[in-house]
Order: structure tokens, then C-alpha cells, then sequence
């Protein structure tokens, strides 16, 4: 299978696990080590400025990434002019960055919530366990464009 980097999956109606039924996720990285990706659009109980270390950011919303390593903010943006060293993803679309730069921006209003996506935690596959679970019907590939994300 090629890479599904940039591809939006969505799990089947039967899948396995409470974690990700009738859930869209954005692949964000896919290769020899397995893949990682993001659950789009669900919203945690939180912006960041509630959390302790970013009280003095504006109230972005956060977003529930997925089940894995849920003690980690991760983001997704569309701004490479604003965050250095985000990796591409298709369409326009940014993983990770300077996240330095990410809370700057926001203080500075020049980011806004349209342009970046704030995480908490992320799902992820064992090498060849993505590609095995879409061939078994888990999961299919999206014809969503990555900057879905943002909508």
C-alpha cells in the first residue's frame, strides 16, 4: 500500500473500539515505524488558556487527538511563514513547529483558532497494523482533503 500520509481514514460503523467509532482521522505520519494520526473535531471541555502554563493565552479550544500519550499538547496548523520546522502534510496543512512560536502568535493575534488545531494526544499503529485493519474493513481512505481539519 502506498503511503497514506495527508489522507483523512474513517472508521467502519462495526469497528472494535469505543475510542474511535464513526471517527475521522488525519494521518500525519506514515512509514517504516507504523503510522500516527489525529481524531478530527473532537472537542475536549478545555481551551488552552485553562491549562496552568498557558493562563495568559487566548481561549483556543483543544481537541481530543486520540487515546495515546494523552499527557502531550500536539498541533496540527496551516501557517509555515508563522511556525518554522512544522512538517508538511498535504494540502497546506502542518505538523508540529516551534510551539514557542505557536503561543507567541496566538498572544500577538497574528494565529488565530482558523488556523491551527491544539491536541491532546494521538493515535497510533504498529508497522503494518494501519494497512491490515483497512484491508480487513476497519477503516477507509477518505477522498477529504487534509485542510478538513481546520473546517
Amino acid at each position: 500500500m502506498s503511503s497514506l500520509l495527508g489522507n483523512i481514514i474513517i472508521s467502519s460503523p462495526d469497528i472494535n473500539d469505543p475510542n474511535f467509532e464513526n471517527t475521522p482521522i488525519l494521518i500525519v505520519e506514515h512509514n517504516e515505524r507504523g503510522a500516527v494520526g489525529f481524531i478530527l473535531h473532537m472537542l475536549l471541555k478545555k481551551s488552552l488558556n485553562e491549562l496552568i502554563e498557558f493562563s495568559t493565552c487566548p481561549p483556543i479550544p483543544l481537541f481530543v487527538g486520540g487515546p495515546v500519550d494523552q499527557e502531550h499538547l500536539f498541533f496540527l496548523h496551516r501557517c509555515p511563514d508563522l511556525i518554522e520546522g512544522g512538517e508538511p502534510v498535504k494540502d497546506g496543512v502542518y505538523y508540529g513547529g516551534d510551539f514557542q512560536q505557536v503561543i507567541q502568535s496566538l498572544k500577538e493575534g497574528t494565529l488565530t483558532e482558523k488556523e491551527i488545531c491544539l491536541l491532546i494526544g494521538y493515535a497510533g499503529w504498529d508497522p503494518g497494523q494501519l494497512e491490515a485493519e483497512i484491508k480487513e474493513g476497519s477503516w477507509s481512505v477518505s477522498t477529504l482533503p487534509a485542510h478538513h481539519v481546520f473546517e
